[in-house]
């Protein structure tokens, strides 16, 4: 892990649930930020190496989401999907059975506009507040605590769980009321899969040409093609290396998120309706845990 610095701020206490391969170091963020974490994980063993791994902080487990956010003022999760995070908020043992008013429920959990919209009302009637907060930067970003979150909620709520969040982010905005959180993350996976698949096919026809594409790529990404995914997935495109980096289950999960909000909207998506079905491919070829940059091993 790098090590960071964190920004002086008054200690909360706090609750995490889920203990992901994001929420586990983003927790931790917390915990060494100097913030009283209860974390909360569907596997217990999983929260308890959680509080053993971070035993030098004040870090404790708990059994339910419920008993995990018993008191506290800022309660973070980080989840599979739209159904996994209504088992942990609602219900007897759901977060919100246990949050006192005025408490701020985050979700970092990529899941639909919906469902964000459906909390965020089921919060309010309990005097809670819920922000919709998807995250961008994946595992490595996690670890790093240079994850960026894009928001959406109440502006109030969203100015008491920012500077907390910044423990693991480098960037948390607000884009809007209840729901815009989760559509500019749609919009972050949109603008992924199309270059991931234009630099697949870029290396492909280079490979094919015969070029040195280390250099080629080390050339190009001094100049207007130059990318994130160019100069961190490039290299590692061309030495077949997709061990790593975010998971194609988990974009073809958020895609699925994409085509069906456009179906809401009307947006017109041809090119990532056709990325999402090269994932599928993907997915049949036995890369369902290969990283997404692994569209190129469709044209090789």
């Amino acid at each position: 892990m790098s090590i960071r610095t964190y920004e002086p701020i008054s200690p909360q206490r706090v609750a995490f649930l889920g203990l992901g391969v994001m929420g586990h170091p983003m927790a931790g963020h917390l915990a060494r930020a100097g913030h009283h974490v209860t974390v909360y994980n569907r596997t217990r063993s999983k929260a308890d190496g959680w509080v053993a791994e971070h035993g030098a902080f004040s870090a404790t487990a708990a059994s339910t989401p419920r008993d995990a956010v018993s008191g506290a003022t800022l309660v973070f999760a980080c989840v599979g999907n739209d159904d996994d995070l209504r088992s942990v908020v609602l219900g007897e043992h759901g977060a919100f059975a246990g949050m006192a008013p005025g408490a701020v429920f985050i979700d970092h959990t990529t899941a639909s506009a919906a469902v964000a919209r459906e909390l965020s009302a089921a919060a309010l009637p309990l005097g809670l507040r819920f922000i919709d907060a998807p995250v961008s930067g994946g595992n490595v970003g996690a670890i790093n605590g240079a994850l960026t979150v894009m928001c959406g909620g109440d502006a109030a709520a969203f100015a008491r769980m920012q500077p907390v969040a910044l423990a693991y982010s480098k960037a948390v905005t607000l884009l809007g009321d209840s729901g815009a959180g989760q559509l500019a993350k749609m919009v972050n996976q949109i603008a992924i899969a199309g270059l991931v698949q234009g630099l697949a096919e870029a290396i492909a026809f280079g490979e094919q040409a015969g070029l040195d594409m280390k250099a080629v790529l080390g050339v190009i990404g001094k100049g207007a093609a130059q990318s994130w995914q160019l100069d961190n997935r490039g290299p590692t495109m061309v030495d077949g290396k997709f061990d790593f980096g975010f998971a194609v289950d988990w974009m073809r999960k958020d895609l699925g998120l994409v085509l069906e909000e456009a179906k809401q909207n009307g947006a017109r998506l041809p090119v990532t309706a056709l990325v999402d079905q090269f994932y599928a491919d993907v997915q049949a070829a036995g890369g369902r845990r290969w990283d997404t940059s692994s569209l190129i091993t469709r044209l090789r």
